[in-house]
């Protein structure tokens, strides 16, 4: 106390003579080097003191300095921090963008760090990277951008789940999704819709528009203070705040876009199916003639061709098939002829000495490509922030969002689109003697579903939490927050009667989804000044409690007297109804500590202890920590002098993260209701596992920073080696206990890899031009499951394979002299026995590397920016193609184009055996439908142009910006279809899957950007 007091009464004395010597005053202006904009709400800090001051409005700002001062910091989020020795009276300064700037501080878990301390790998993405994006979530933007995040989208429908990977597949049965924290806040990322249906996307409900940051948080030193949710990653979004003594800035942004499928697949026409159908015939008639079946060939043709023809006549209803009378472009029809979104986001941000805030409204409407398929949604959020003193603050960060998705049946259903390409092209769409929709279709008219069916999901989710801060003494503060994540769903589909899936009845179902999740953190930060100033030291102890309820209620009904009736009320029988709830939490305690010597070593350490209802109550609680470890090289007296090295940093961390993503009540013995026959009683449906535990991922990182020539090359090489033990695992249990599977902990598998991520200023003057580059390798190992091998259609997980490797028969072409289809036999030799073949590793979905590349360039106003990804050394079956490629191997769907190339005659060498309607084994699975599927793909071009300063002033604008953004414009790929493709897009063992999967969209998107 004697200290505290002394130190007080030197402060008094000092006082005066600080105050004498505050007798120098500087201005200036802080511009964008790009354009020259002003830039409002820059911190100006006096450096090696705690003085600061903002710009304004038109980024101007001033303040008095002690005589002794020499050196002013400039930064500001999103732009290099710049030191500028103090030479005159003004001062201005032009500030570069710098999306992975050394300097830049980064959202941790419960606080930030400046990257340069920072011990972990983590990437920061701003909000120039998912802003303006034509698709509903981030997710789609951040594909490509980050060294070690995989980023998939399913396909081109809209509202659809997307996949993520954070450095490799980290389990087999539990989720591999990495955990979303918004402000703080654990959110409910799972879908929560139909399950008969593909899975929706929650985080659809973020507007892009309101997000500062995204933080990704890799291995284990960045992601451990999450602990048991941290296996497969974090991401941490931050919303937009309002800035202290920020005038008042609105932000008005307009958007409309345009789009089509990237690519088609192509499929025959008329005047090709005919011909080849007729051929098949042929074929087979020969066949069968050699056989002796048939006594002579005529006979044979005859029925055979004559069959054929019969068909003809059937499916063109009376058209001229013979003259190509109707050609249906059934692929066509699928799509709408341009798929239009608009968007609009208003905001306010400002603040004064106390208050600050963020305020923002939107509204987007976005159809897919495919028919029937569209999305709209529209929200507000509000964050506020009120410091009463330099002791507290609290505030609230609120969004309240509403969304519409009108959904279409899933890949595997007739009556969804994608299926539209399986028809014969000579079937007109309309019904020349009815006038309506044709129903005499070679499969289900898809196009009467389209017409007459619904499904329509409407979300309603509030989401935000408010907090609190108290600053019990300079070196230690305390702040609570409470959060809530309230997502309701109504989800209502009608089947219409005469439709595929509605039939002679009708058939209608309601969905009611409620997901619950409450959080609270609460914690202190110690932040402990040592007379030495060597030394830095501050720590985080706290803990966490979340709990999550889940509702939900569905029922099925049937028979409508009239499609007039599109609710679920209009059904005169209930045929099934169900109402399950469930509830898990979590309870957690947590402490990290950072220590720096000499600004130059770094260390850090977390642990956090967690206990989860997901396991019984002797295995309720993991623990889970990390160390790690820097050196910053360039501070060191023998590299401080290189003149081209401004800082190169070794870093390296080892640590436990957990996963508990397994679902409810997985440890318990199951009962459900039953009803046999209509006799209430109960079934088993789960044998109870109460030795289950957390599985565990323990991860080591080592990881280089450099940057170059005052920065202008910088970049982060990182190496990982990842091991997941005690597997959470559905083990293959013997069928004479009743049921197949049993839950247990078994086995490890690793991931490990290589990311590298460059950054370079290239050009830096009145023509600005940059480069980011990034790519990444990773390779996972099944090591071990006690011998298990684990099936998900024609991909598997088995000891010594990468998961998901694609199991299958090899196939070899047409014999070059009978046209038929062969398969490798165990000699090594083709064999036209397709049971003879043995099945073999072919490949896998998972990618060896991805990586992305932009190229951004700024002159006289005018901004362009092209960014390219790739993806190479995975494989995508097209499931489909037993019926699009098997040369009608027992069925008359349309085919591919690549069928035109098949064997013909004696001789020929195919890989495309001859046309038949009697080859049993091209309608099985193997290596014949299964493509390389490595592309690059220019995911993004923008041309911008910033209106100059003289005509904004005019127009009283702060700035106006004009673009025009093209997505998925060109693609390179050897695949026959979009490469972005996944139908069953959240599994781990299965991937690469495309099963009449809809294409992304190609789009052209034009903006306005207005500060006033």
């Amino acid at each position: 106390m004697r200290i505290i007091h002394l130190a007080i009464m030197g402060l008094i004395l000092l006082f005066p003579i600080v105050t004498s010597a505050q007798i120098r005053a500087v201005h200036g202006k802080v511009t964008d080097s790009r354009d020259k904009a002003p830039l409002p709400g820059v911190t100006i800090k006096i450096k090696g003191t705690l003085i600061t001051t903002v710009s304004n409005i038109q980024g101007e700002y001033s303040m008095t300095l002690p005589e002794n001062v020499t050196t002013l910091e400039f930064s500001f989020i999103g732009y290099t921090t710049m030191e500028v020795p103090i030479h005159g009276d003004e001062i201005n300064v032009s500030l570069t963008l710098s999306e992975r700037s050394l300097n830049e501080v980064l959202v941790v878990g419960y606080g930030t760090q400046k990257k340069r301390e920072a011990t972990g790998s983590l990437v920061k993405l701003n909000t120039v990277d998912v802003a303006n994006y034509p698709a509903p979530s981030f997710e789609s933007a951040i594909q490509g951008k980050a060294a070690g995040v995989v980023v998939e989208s399913s396909s081109g429908k809209v509202g659809q789940a997307i996949k993520i990977r954070i450095r490799g597949t980290s389990s087999i049965s539990a989720t591999s999704q990495p955990l979303y924290i918004v402000d703080g806040q654990p959110i409910v990322s799972g879908s929560l819709s139909d399950i008969n249906n593909d899975p929706t996307n929650p985080l659809i409900d973020i507007n892009p528009s309101d997000i500062e940051s995204v933080e990704i948080l890799k291995d284990a030193a960045a992601a451990a203070i999450y602990g048991a949710r941290a296996s497969n990653g974090v991401i941490l979004i931050t919303t937009k705040k309002g800035r202290q003594n920020q005038k008042t800035v609105f932000s008005l942004d307009l958007r409309s876009s345009w789009g089509k499928p990237t690519m088609k697949r192509g499929f025959l026409n008329t005047k090709e199916y005919v011909e080849l159908l007729t051929e098949a015939a042929v074929n087979d008639a020969k066949t069968s003639f050699e056989n002796g079946q048939y006594g002579t060939i005529d006979e044979a043709m005859a029925v055979y061709v004559g069959n054929v023809e019969s068909l003809f006549d059937d499916l063109s209803l009376g058209t001229d098939w013979k003259n190509q009378e109707v050609n249906t472009n059934w692929e066509d029809q699928a799509y709408r002829k341009v798929a239009k979104g608009q968007g609009v986001n208003i905001s306010a941000t400002g603040g004064n000495e106390k208050t600050n805030f963020y305020i923002s409204g939107y509204y987007d409407k976005l159809e897919a490509i495919v028919i029937r398929n569209e999305f709209q949604r529209y929200g507000s959020r509000l964050n506020i922030a009120h410091h009463p003193n330099d002791k507290v603050q609290f505030g609230v960060n609120m969004a309240i969002n509403r969304s519409e998705l009108n959904r279409i049946a899933n890949d595997n259903s007739y009556s969804t689109p994608g299926q539209l390409f399986a028809q014969s092209p000579l079937s007109p769409i309309i019904d020349p003697t009815s006038g309506q929709l044709n129903s005499t279709t070679l499969y289900s008219n898809g196009l009467i579903d389209a017409k007459l069916n619904s499904d329509d999901q409407v979300t309603f989710r509030i989401l935000g939490n408010a907090f609190g801060e108290l600053k019990i003494q300079p070196w230690i503060s305390f702040r609570s927050e409470f959060g809530a994540d309230i997502n309701q769903l109504t989800q209502e589909s009608i089947a219409a009667k005469g439709s595929i899936d509605g039939g002679d009845k009708g058939l209608g179902q309601g969905r009611y989804s409620q997901a619950v999740g409450y959080n609270t953190n609460n914690y202190f930060t110690f932040t402990p000044l040592f007379k030495n100033a060597n030394h830095s030291f501050n720590a985080t102890l706290g803990m966490s409690y979340q709990q999550n309820n889940s509702y939900n209620t569905t029922v099925q009904a049937e028979n409508y007297p009239s499609n007039a009736l599109k609710y679920l009320s209009g059904a005169t029988n209930i045929l099934y109804g169900s109402s399950p709830h469930s509830k898990y939490n979590f309870m957690s305690y947590f402490l990290r500590a950072n220590y720096s010597f000499a600004g130059k070593y770094l260390l850090a350490a977390s642990i956090r202890r967690d206990g989860s209802s997901r396991f019984a109550e002797n295995n309720k609680y993991g623990n889970f920590y990390s160390g790690s470890a820097g050196w910053l090289i360039s501070e060191e007296n023998f590299l401080k002098e290189v003149p081209f090295l401004n800082i190169l940093k070794l870093r390296t961390s080892y640590g436990i993260t957990g996963n508990a993503e397994i679902g409810e009540g997985a440890y318990y013995s199951l009962y459900s209701v039953a009803n046999y026959p209509d006799y209430p009683g109960y079934m088993p449906i789960q044998i109870g596992n109460p030795h289950l535990h957390w599985e565990k991922t323990d991860q080591y990182d080592i990881g280089l920073e450099f940057g170059l020539i005052h920065n202008r090359l910088s970049g982060e090489i990182d190496y990982y080696n990842k091991k997941t033990a005690d597997l959470l695992l559905n083990v293959n249990i013997p069928g004479t206990t009743g049921f197949s599977t049993l839950l247990q902990n078994v086995g490890n598998m690793t991931n490990k890899g290589l990311e590298i991520t460059l950054n370079s200023i290239n050009i830096n003057g009145a023509f600005y031009w940059t480069t980011n580059f990034n790519i990444s390798f990773n390779k996972n190992r099944v090591k071990n499951i006690k011998g298990q091998i684990i099936e998900d259609g024609q991909q598997r997980a088995v000891e010594g394979q990468p998961i998901g490797v694609f199991y299958m028969r090899e196939y070899a072409g047409a014999d070059p002299e009978t046209g038929v289809d062969t398969y490798i036999g165990d000699d090594g030799k083709p064999t036209i026995d397709y049971d003879a073949a043995p099945r073999k590793v072919f490949g896998y979905s998972n990618p060896d590397f991805t990586g992305g590349i932009t190229n951004t360039f700024n002159f006289n106003g005018f901004d362009l920016s092209a960014f390219f990804m790739f993806v190479s050394g995975n494989k995508i079956y097209n499931r489909a193609g037993i019926y699009q490629a098997s040369g009608f191997s027992g069925a008359y769907d349309n085919q591919l184009k690549e069928i035109l190339n098949r064997w013909q005659e004696p001789g020929d060498h195919s890989y495309i055996s001859k046309l038949s309607f009697e080859n049993g084994n091209l309608y099985r699975p193997s290596s014949r439908y299964l493509y390389d599927g490595s592309y690059i793909r220019l995911k993004n071009i923008t041309l911008g142009y910033n209106l100059p300063k003289t005509i904004s002033n005019k127009l009283k604008l702060n700035s106006a910006r004009l673009y025009v953004s093209g997505y998925n414009l060109w693609t390179s790929t050897k695949y026959i279809s979009d490469p972005e493709v996944n139908t069953e897009v959240l599994g781990n063992i299965s991937g690469g899957i495309d099963f009449y999967t809809v294409p992304q969209a190609k789009q052209i998107q034009v903006g306005l950007n207005v500060k006033f």
